[in-house]
C-alpha cells in the first residue's frame, strides 16, 4: 500500500467542503463512536479523511455534516464506510517468501521438541476475513500433525470489523481464491468442497477462535508464542503505534515472536524486540533481565541471519 500524500494532512483543520473548520469532521467521528462503537482515535488523520471523503463523493455529500446526516438516514451506508476505511485486503500465503522463512525459522521453535505437550498460543491481530489465521494453522498442523495440533494449539484471530469476523468464522472461500494461493497438496488436505467454494476443515477450524478486538482500546491477549500483526500498524499515527507495540510486547511470552507486514518496521532503537529476519519482518520479544533469570522457556532463539 502506498504512503499517504502529505497534501491530505491539510484536510483536517481546513474542511475544504465549506465550513472552514474541522468541527464537522469531529462531529462525524463522535457520531460513529456513539452510534456504532467505532473509535478511530489514533488512526492516521490523512488516511481516515481521504477514505471518508471517498464515500462522501460516492453519495454526493459535500460536507462532513451532510454526510453525517446521510449516515443517520441510510443505515446501510455504515457498512460501506467501514469497508472503505478498514480495507480488508488479505489472502492465503500472502508474501510467500515471508511464510517460507517463518516456516523454516519460527514454526519449529514454536512447535517445540517432538513429543512435547506444551500449549501453543497464536494471535493474529487484524485478521480480516481469516486467510492468514488459517495459513498459520496449516503450517502448525504440518509441523505437529493433526492430533497434536488439535490438542495443543489455540489461534486467536481478531479484528475491529465485525462483518469480516463473521465471514472468517465460516472458513468458506471462493474456490479460485484458494487454489490460486494454496499449493495443491495443501488444498486437498485442508479444504473440503462446498459447491463453488472451499471450506477449511471443520475439525481443525475449531482451533481458530475469531473475535472482535480493537488494538487501541482493548487489552491484549496474553501468553502468546507467535503474534502476527501484518499491515495493520501503518493505519495508525505514531503515538497509537507506540501504544499498540507496547501491548503486543505485553501479549508475548518472554521469547515470543512478532510478525509484521512488509510496509512496517520497528525503529532500530526499539530494544523491546530483537530482529530474527528483517527482510521478512520477523522479530522476537527481548526478555527483561529478570525474565531471563527466571525464564521457563527452554527453546533457544534461532540464529539471526
Amino acid at each position: 500500500m502506498s504512503e499517504d500524500a502529505p497534501a491530505d494532512e491539510k484536510l483536517v483543520g481546513q474542511d475544504r467542503s465549506g465550513d472552514g473548520s474541522d468541527a464537522g469532521f469531529d462531529r462525524l467521528l463522535q457520531h460513529l463512536r456513539t452510534t456504532r462503537g467505532f473509535d478511530f482515535t489514533g488512526y492516521k488523520t490523512s488516511s481516515l479523511t481521504r477514505r471518508i471523503r471517498k464515500r462522501m463523493e460516492t453519495v454526493r455529500s459535500t460536507t462532513f455534516d451532510a454526510y453525517r446526516r446521510y449516515l443517520e438516514a441510510t443505515p446501510d451506508e455504515f457498512g460501506e464506510l467501514f469497508n472503505t476505511i478498514l480495507i480488508n485486503v488479505t489472502s492465503f500465503f500472502r508474501d510467500p517468501d515471508t511464510w517460507s522463512r517463518l516456516n523454516d525459522t519460527v514454526i519449529p521453535q514454536v512447535a517445540g521438541e517432538p513429543g512435547s505437550d506444551d500449549p501453543v498460543r497464536v494471535w493474529v491481530a487484524g485478521c480480516a476475513t481469516g486467510e492468514e489465521a488459517f495459513t498459520i494453522a496449516i503450517l502448525l498442523c504440518e509441523a505437529l500433525g493433526d492430533d497434536a495440533f488439535r490438542r495443543r494449539v489455540k489461534i486467536y484471530a481478531t479484528d475491529v470489523d465485525q462483518e469480516a469476523i463473521t465471514d472468517a468464522r465460516h472458513g468458506r472461500y471462493p474456490k479460485r481464491r484458494v487454489t490460486e494461493d494454496v499449493p495443491a497438496e495443501l488444498v486437498d488436505r485442508y479444504f473440503e468442497p462446498d459447491g463453488a467454494y472451499l471450506m477449511f476443515r471443520k475439525d481443525l477450524r475449531r482451533t481458530v477462535i475469531f473475535g472482535h478486538h480493537d488494538l487501541v482500546q482493548d487489552p491484549p491477549i496474553s501468553r502468546i508464542d507467535l503474534l502476527s500483526c501484518r499491515n495493520t500498524l501503518m493505519y495508525f499515527n505514531h503515538p497509537a503505534q507506540a501504544r499498540i507495540l507496547a501491548n503486543l510486547r505485553f501479549a508475548l511470552r518472554p521469547h515470543g515472536y512478532l510478525l509484521l507486514g512488509q510496509s512496517e518496521a520497528l525503529a532500530s532503537r526499539n530494544h523491546d524486540f530483537t530482529p530474527v529476519d528483517l527482510k521478512s519482518r520477523i522479530f522476537r520479544r527481548t526478555p527483561t533481565r529478570r525474565e531471563r533469570a527466571v525464564s521457563d522457556d527452554p527453546r533457544p532463539a534461532p540464529p539471526t541471519p
